[in-house]
């Protein structure tokens, strides 16, 4: 049985492909709180929660203002996603309220 929630991060998985369904919820809980103002700090943070569990000695494990240029642009693509997927849904939702 699916719902938003894994329909959310299914759809997630389909443009940032290879990555843990756990994390993939994560970055849905982001599609439906701050949507297309998702910060690329608030990514880093689902990232970091997920990654406490599967790898807690991970040297990213850090604020998100401590971290190198470099890997503060790992989370890019997926802040990209995230935003994507978040108008996709407004659009979806306004599209609803038409009469």
């Amino acid at each position: 049985m699916s719902n938003y929630f894994d329909e959310t991060a299914a759809h997630l998985g389909e443009l940032i492909p290879g990555n843990d369904p756990a994390l993939l919820r994560y970055y849905a809980l982001l599609v439906v709180t701050t949507g297309e103002n998702t910060p690329r700090e608030h990514v880093h943070d689902a990232w970091s929660a997920w990654r406490t569990v599967t790898r807690p000695d991970h040297p990213s494990l850090a604020p998100f203002d401590e971290l190198t240029e470099q890997v503060k642009a790992y989370d890019d693509p997926y802040v990209d996603a995230i935003r994507q997927v978040a108008a996709e849904r407004a659009l979806v939702t306004a599209d609803s309220r038409q009469p």
